[in-house]
C-alpha cells in the first residue's frame, strides 16, 4: 500500500514524506527516532493509518502527540477498516486559532 499511496501525492503534485522520524526529548534523554510519522504532506499535515476495528482515544492521542512534536496544527487519523471511508475519517487540529 505503501508504494501506491506515494504515487498518489505524486500525482496530485503534493510533497510527501512516508515513515518520517520524529524525535523524542525528555530532559537529557534525546532518541533521533521516538515516533514514526506514516505521512507528513506538504510539511504541514500529519496522515496516520490504521486498519482496526473502531479508533479509540489511544489512536487519537497518537496523533495529538505527532502534532505537538512537529508544531503542526492538522493530522487525519485514517481507519481503513470500515464499510464507508468516510466513516473512518477523524480530523485532528492542535492549537486551533481563536
Amino acid at each position: 500500500m505503501r508504494l501506491r499511496s506515494r504515487r498518489e501525492f505524486d500525482l496530485r503534485g503534493l510533497d510527501a514524506k512516508e515513515q518520517l522520524g520524529l524525535p523524542l526529548v525528555y530532559k537529557d534523554v534525546h532518541c533521533d527516532v521516538g515516533y514514526r510519522l506514516d505521512f507528513l504532506v506538504q510539511d504541514k499535515v500529519i496522515v496516520e493509518i490504521k486498519s482496526v476495528d473502531a479508533l479509540n482515544d489511544v489512536h487519537l492521542a497518537q496523533v495529538l502527540t505527532y502534532l505537538k512534536l512537529s508544531n503542526c496544527k492538522l493530522g487525519l487519523l485514517i481507519n481503513f477498516n470500515v464499510a464507508k471511508l468516510k466513516e473512518g475519517i477523524r480530523r485532528v487540529v492542535n492549537r486551533l486559532p481563536e
